[in-house]
């Protein structure tokens, strides 16, 4: 049985192609792949563009010079960025929420304070968080060892959609009591031999692994 379904216009064809299109095409190219004159496609292309516009769609048609691409809307720019922000920390594990959680309502910290707090190992951690720029290094504390010190970024503002740590939630008294507790003990350790030695830091330098953990 033939396709009885109608054929979509050069425009629409157009639109699906750079919809897909991992970068910017050259008129050229498309006239390749539609078997048309590059005139005929660029007349379909000015359609399109008039098109986006006049349906307020959420498309828009650029041109780049040769090269023609399919972009959103100046107007959704700040709604992209907070989906784009959601979308983030959603992939965010929860280790590393639990980790720059830590940080946050006790910056400067280091890592003997945050693994005294979580209890497990966190190198790998922090590695994700210092490669997603959530977190920077603040220097180093003036004690046996002296170990990095841990603060959150304007980075970490904007992903958690807060302008300030004022906004942070309020820590239930008890809760933030432990955590004090404990963050004090690593705080007071008698740091000597082996201890010394647990507690040095490691290379925290982001590598291709910890972008996409």
């Amino acid at each position: 049985m033939s396709d009885m379904r109608p054929q979509p216009s050069l425009a629409a064809l157009l639109e699906s192609l750079l919809f897909v299109a991992p970068e910017p095409v050259t008129v050229q190219a498309l006239a390749r792949v539609v078997d048309r004159p590059a005139p005929v496609v660029r007349f379909a292309l000015e359609e399109l563009e008039e098109t986006l516009e006049q349906n307020q769609r959420g498309l828009r048609l650029l041109t780049l010079g040769q090269k023609v691409a399919l972009v959103t809307m100046p107007e959704a720019g700040d709604a992209i960025d907070r989906f784009v922000a959601l979308a983030r920390r959603s992939r965010l594990s929860q280790p590393a929420t639990e980790t720059v959680a830590i940080i946050a309502y006790h910056q400067p910290v280091t890592r003997a304070q945050i693994e005294a707090i979580r209890g497990v190992d966190s190198a790998h951690v922090l590695r994700t968080l210092l490669a997603r720029e959530l977190i920077e290094v603040r220097g180093r504390k003036e004690t046996v060892g002296n170990p990095l010190l841990y603060g959150v970024t304007e980075q970490f503002l904007l992903y958690f959609g807060m302008t300030s740590l004022e906004e942070l939630p309020e820590l239930d008294p008890e809760a933030a009591s432990r955590i004090e507790d404990a963050a004090a003990e690593a705080d007071d350790a008698d740091l000597t031999g082996d201890d010394m030695e647990s507690v040095a830091e490691p290379d925290l330098q982001p590598d291709a692994a910890s972008v996409v953990s």
